[in-house]
Order: C-alpha cells, then structure tokens, then sequence
C-alpha cells in the first residue's frame, strides 16, 4: 500500500500541486486523484518511476512512499529509478 500522506506531502514540498504532477507522469487528473483516493493501489510501476523522478524523491522515500509494507529498508538508491 502507498503511503498518501507521505506522497502528498513530497508534492507539497516540491511546489507541485497533484493536477501538475499528473501532468508531468501523463495521466489524467482524474485518474490520478482517483489513484490517491484508492490508497495508491492501482498505481503502476511505470508510474511510480515517474512519480519518484517528478518528485526527485531519494531511495529512503520511495521505500517509505511505495514499499514500506513491503520491503526492509537498505542502501539509499532508488529502486525504480533505472527502470524505464
């Protein structure tokens, strides 16, 4: 599950606005509001790799962001950041 409040908070301190960051990854933003309301659940791969290069999010935010429930924390590189 990703943590929206923390993904909120990054486009926030980033000076983006959810409608932008849509934008930026290419969907819709109403796609992308509907994505946050379910609980990130239907994100893809695809776009959390843009998310976290939109957002320059470092490795430990994309672990605490889109794998916290899943993955222990190690290293600090971006898991999907070499992925296209």
């Amino acid at each position: 599950m990703v943590n929206i409040n923390k993904l909120k908070g990054k486009i926030v301190e980033q000076g983006m606005t959810i409608e932008e960051l849509a934008r930026i990854i290419g969907v819709n933003k109403s796609t992308l509001y509907r994505k946050i309301q379910n609980k990130g659940e239907t994100i893809t791969i695809k776009e959390a790799n843009l998310i976290c290069k939109a957002l320059n999010l470092s490795g430990e935010e994309v672990i605490a962001i889109f794998f916290s429930d899943h993955v222990v924390k190690q290293g600090s590189a971006c898991p999907v950041r070499g992925q296209s």
